[in-house]
């Protein structure tokens, strides 16, 4: 095909609300180093990260949950490390952590065998920079441009061929959030134990459902209750009432993405030798710990961000053998994308919602 100079896209300005998100119809189209692929986007879709870099919430200087800024951001307070990797970040920036589509176009180091390939994009993947003792990492959309505009690059080895009758909408809902919840659990080394999933209904929480299944586990999943009846049908054993009273030492683990004001609690639902992973905070990223329940109790606390290549491949070979599936809550077209975004801040849906790039 011929790939055209010019593209469509949303381009983030800057931190801040929601008019920080431009459409744009004269974007230049970018140009594949050489060991990169060019690939016309089909789908993408919407994460937390998304607005989280919108609104430069990874700045140190917030300490308030992920909703208080949502619409209108934190003020300039976060220019100097509003990015996830604690940096600045570069504008203008189109976003899209989540992206898949078709390989059109080949840098000199790469086989032009590989066009016309179905692929998914690794939504994190190490630099190979040599810092950071190799836990050095790029988000794609915050980084480098992501997949809110009709063609991104990317480099070859992280553009992972994808076998599936699923649509690019369906497909897109995968990278960001399943491969968040998959690292998590190979992290803290899940087995056929009982886990306690926080934010269940969302997109971790919920790929983090059927993730935990495919490996045997007991799943109680914390919602609210009109969102129980649709997580036990996509798999959790029984749910718990976010608002209600937690249990006592009854899990083996817990996959949290909520952290907040009730975070004491959910360590207290710990059994004595029990994990706890996180991989997000968004009622609140300041918590309290007493170190005696820590160590009297012989816990384990794991942060998970960094990705080993395996948990992106480990992904696709799932989706291709039908282990798991996507939930798709509602799709918009990538012009649509603010109103996208303030339907994803209702938090009224379960699982994600998709963004339909290509027409």
């Amino acid at each position: 095909m011929t790939v055209p100079e010019t593209m469509k896209g949303v381009v983030l300005t800057g931190h801040g609300g929601l008019d920080k998100l431009q459409w744009r119809e004269d974007l230049p189209v970018p140009q594949p180093a050489a060991d990169e692929v060019l690939l016309r986007v089909g789908a993408a879709a919407l994460n937390n990260t998304d607005v989280n870099t919108r609104t430069g919430w990874y700045s140190r200087s917030v300490r308030g949950d992920t909703a208080s800024g949502a619409s209108e951001g934190y003020g300039g307070a976060t220019e100097a490390d509003g990015a996830w990797s604690g940096a600045a970040l570069e504008f203008p920036r189109i976003q899209g952590a989540d992206c898949c589509g078709e390989i059109v176009a080949t840098g000199a180091d790469v086989p032009p065998s590989r066009i016309g390939e179905r692929v998914l994009l690794r939504a994190m993947y190490a630099t190979g920079s040599g810092q950071g003792d190799g836990l050095d990492l790029e988000t794609l959309g915050s980084e480098r441009d992501g997949g809110f505009a009709e063609y991104v690059t990317m480099p070859a080895r992280h553009a992972i061929a994808v076998k599936s009758d699923l649509s690019d909408a369906e497909l897109a809902t995968f990278p960001c959030a399943f491969s968040t919840a998959e690292g998590m659990i190979q992290r803290a080394a899940l087995g056929a134990e009982r886990v306690l999933i926080t934010g269940a209904s969302g997109g971790v929480g919920s790929a983090a459902i059927q993730l935990a299944k495919r490996r045997g586990a007991h799943v109680t999943a914390l919602t609210v209750p009109q969102k129980a009846g649709a997580l036990l049908e996509l798999g959790a054993d029984e749910t718990l009432d976010r608002d209600g009273p937690f249990p006592a030492q009854e899990f083996d683990m817990v996959i949290d993405l909520v952290g907040g004001a009730r975070w004491g609690e959910l360590i207290d639902t710990l059994r004595a030798g029990g994990r706890y992973v996180t991989a997000g905070a968004i009622a609140g990223p300041i918590v309290e710990l007493d170190l005696r329940t820590l160590y009297l109790r012989d816990l384990s606390l794991f942060g998970s961000t960094f990705q080993p290549d395996n948990i992106f491949t480990d992904l696709v070979s799932y989706i291709e053998a039908g282990e798991i599936r996507p939930v798709v809550a509602a799709t918009y077209p990538l012009r649509d994308l603010r109103s996208a975004q303030e339907a994803f801040l209702s938090k009224a849906h379960i699982g994600k919602i998709a963004i339909q790039v290509r027409d």
